[in-house]
């Protein structure tokens, strides 16, 4: 009996090496399954595939495989959903998966300018070309704004800008407030009275009388996709967009909207109401031993909205050339109500 000599296989070692080579270049998106991570990763293929990049594929990153929105996100063609927390990204980690693009939408804790800045040095060490990053209230991103948050954003793009960074493209949203976080108090409120019929008195942070130009998270997301799928950003390199919808409301127009909800008038409106700040530090914070002194200054985020500085008026031009937002406040609440 013949016996052919079995040729030598390669070890594990090669095996990684041949399969890296082989990998396309890649887009991350951190926080894929989040209120802005999960628009952008939905609509981000199809843009691709209209572009020069149509090689590239998408990583989306989830805290839990088996969440719904993370099986859904498997689905789309060209995204690999992995389960890995990107604060623990390493820039070995970002070389192996070959990124060249990515997207971060931070949490906005005390420990945030540690932790997104060490993920962007990273970014830097590993050779990634472009960032998107989701930064917060345009009037607030300045070293001496009163709430600790937006000031660890405005150190965030001050890193970015220095010569050290250069070889890190990159493009900051500044999205001026959330529906969904402008309308929960208006969401419990009709809710209870739907299930009770009875009133709590309806607190808003909002001022009675001044604008504010809300927007849809997801509107976010779907202009940071068109954003990472450009051939070429360097016209969007070191750019702060500010985001707003696509029109303004009150304080005084969010009650008549949850009065056509009710079918009533609304008993108590608390207007300027940042209770909620103590409440946060109480059930949340204080047991990690965070500073009540730090998270309370949160409180004073708002102010800028209720000054008249967050209105429709502060919207970047390439936003509405690219993605103009669509999402009306009235229909954000409805569908908040679904």
């Amino acid at each position: 009996m013949n016996y052919k000599k079995r040729p030598p296989q390669p070890d594990r070692n090669q095996l990684l090496v041949q399969a890296h080579s082989a990998m396309a270049p890649t887009i991350l998106i951190a926080g894929a399954t989040g209120n802005t991570g999960r628009p952008l990763t939905e609509i981000l293929p199809s843009l691709l595939q209209t572009s020069n990049l149509s090689d590239h594929r998408i990583i989306a990153l989830t805290r839990s495989l088996t969440s719904p929105a993370a099986k859904d996100l498997a689905k789309l063609p060209g995204v690999e959903v992995i389960e890995q927390n990107w604060v623990e990204i390493t820039a070995d980690w970002l070389k192996e998966h070959q990124v060249v693009r990515a997207f971060i939408a931070s949490h906005n804790e005390p420990n945030q300018f540690a932790e997104e800045s060490t993920f962007l040095f990273n970014a830097l060490d590993a050779g990634v070309k472009y960032v998107v990053r989701i930064s917060t209230t345009a009037a607030n991103v300045r070293p001496d704004c009163k709430a600790y948050y937006p000031r660890s954003h405005w150190a965030i793009e001050n890193l970015l800008s220095q010569p050290e960074f250069a070889a890190l493209q990159w493009t900051s949203l500044q999205p001026n407030v959330f529906m969904n976080f402008w309308f929960a108090s208006a969401v419990d409120l009709i809710k209870q009275y739907r299930q009770t019929g009875q009133q709590s008195p309806l607190r808003l942070m909002v001022a009675k009388d001044t604008p504010v130009g809300i927007i849809d998270a997801s509107e976010v997301g779907v202009f940071a996709a068109h954003l990472l799928a450009q051939s070429d950003v360097s016209a969007h390199n070191q750019a702060k967009y500010v985001l707003n919808g696509p029109e303004d409301i009150t304080g005084q127009q969010i009650v008549d909207l949850v009065e056509q909800h009710i079918g009533t008038k609304v008993d108590e409106v608390i207007y300027q109401d940042t209770s909620a700040i103590d409440l946060l530090w109480e059930y949340k914070y204080k047991a990690l031993c965070q500073s009540k002194n730090v998270i309370g200054t949160t409180k004073y985020a708002v102010e800028t909205a209720w000054e008249g500085k967050c209105s429709t008026s502060t919207t970047s031009k390439e936003f509405l050339q690219f993605a103009g937002p669509k999402i009306r406040p009235a229909d954000a609440l409805n569908a908040l109500l679904e």
